[in-house]
């Protein structure tokens, strides 16, 4: 069957009260955003909770496969819409039960399968309530389809009708990703690396409705332009997400040798952190972000044991730092990496600023006092080198 609509549902926006309809305003707008990159015509519009999507001359794949993109969408329903006639009324059950009919033949080839009409009248001036109507319509179903056979508990088949405004008749509901829609809970600045981890903690956020500002750290000639590709690349995973994403590529070279001239090096990581989140604080400030993103997770590595996060918290100022990922094991975050399209990426095998100057024992249980004394050291040439690196800052718009 050919479907030229789609209804749209929502979960938790559905309980936004007198504020719903910012919510839906914002989820519209992200479908548009994504559908306009789609071959076909489209129109959207929203009635009474419910979002529909009208469609002509489009391709069925790739106009779902953006709808997946959107966060706040939980489901996705190819689906039949029966308009009111011209004296406004609906199809009385005869010509409801036709149209069920219809819908079934016409998607269902092979018959001997177990179905259950799940009927909800929403107009309650429709002479029938949802029980009789589902039961009438079942009826009519099995005089012309005797193959099938009814199962209210576990059926092949759930046909849903709902009587509205109009009569929507669907069968399957593709999932969506759930979450919020970008651009209802302000915006993050996400630390990103190469790496798998900091990815997923950006998508995670943007889940929940944020616009992502990201900060990735250059190393060069240590790291090499593979290397800043890779990162830019996994910028564009987020941006199929959230649309544009502004990444901020900062060259940390200088920074990064000075630390390690003067610094004990089993607290270069830690030092060179607290470094990183103070730019990236910085950065975030001066872009109206609300919170720092990173991708870290106890006791990962050496940098994020409880008293790392701790040493690498302490020097942003009063930006909170969301750490989706905190308590998640490795493999949960691969299989998030792997459902998002980024993990082919993030394994790559270029260099990162983050590893190229371990030492080979690093420091896991940092005390505040002591790395703050050894940051003393920096104290000459440190602020200039961070001015430097913030006026040198090179900005990408990505989009996809």
């Amino acid at each position: 069957m050919q479907y030229h609509a789609f209804i749209i549902k929502y979960a938790e926006i559905g309980i936004k009260g007198k504020n719903r309809y910012l919510f839906e305003e914002a989820l519209v707008k992200q479908m548009e955003r994504v559908l306009e990159k789609c071959e076909g015509e489209f129109s959207i519009f929203r009635v009474s909770g419910r979002i529909y999507l009208n469609a002509k001359g489009f391709d069925f794949d790739e106009t779902v496969a953006a709808l997946q993109r959107v966060f706040g969408i939980t489901g996705i329903c190819p689906a039949v819409c029966i308009e009111r006639d011209e004296n406004g009324k609906l199809p009385d059950i005869n010509g409801l039960s036709a149209e069920v009919i219809k819908f079934l033949d016409g998607v269902y080839t092979d018959k001997n399968k177990t179905f259950k009409i799940k009927c909800r009248r929403v107009d309650k001036t429709y002479p029938l309530d949802s029980m009789e109507a589902a039961a009438e319509i079942g009826a009519q179903v099995l005089d012309a389809f005797p193959e099938m056979k009814v199962d209210v508990r576990d059926p092949q088949i759930l046909v849903s009708v709902e009587i509205r405004e109009k009569v929507n008749i669907y069968s399957e509901i593709i999932p969506g990703p759930g979450g919020m829609p970008i651009g209802t809970s302000g915006k993050a600045c996400l630390l990103l690396s190469g790496g798998i981890d900091s990815p997923v903690a950006g998508y995670m956020i943007a889940k929940r409705g944020a616009e992502i500002e990201a900060v990735y750290f250059n190393a060069p000639p240590y790291t090499s332009e593979r290397a800043k590709q890779k990162v830019i690349d996994l910028a564009k995973v987020i941006a199929k997400y959230t649309g544009k994403v502004r990444l901020h590529i900062i060259n940390f070279t200088d920074i990064q040798m000075y630390i390690y001239k003067q610094c004990p090096h089993d607290e270069l990581t830690i030092i060179m952190r607290r470094y990183m989140m103070r730019i990236a604080d910085m950065i975030a400030a001066q872009n109206k972000c609300m919170g720092l993103i990173t991708g870290e997770s106890i006791g990962q590595v050496a940098s994020q044991t409880m008293e790392s996060l701790m040493a690498t918290n302490e020097v942003v100022t009063d930006m909170p730092v969301y750490r989706p990922l905190i308590a998640f094991d490795k493999q949960d975050i691969v299989d998030i990496s792997l459902k998002i399209d980024a993990y082919e990426t993030s394994i790559l095998p270029y260099e990162d600023c983050c590893t190229i100057f371990v030492a080979k024992h690093p420091v896991t249980k940092p005390r505040l006092e002591v790395i703050r004394s050894h940051e003393h050291r920096l104290d000459e040439k440190i602020d200039e080198l961070v001015k430097t690196a913030l006026d040198t800052d090179e900005i990408l718009e990505l989009e996809v």
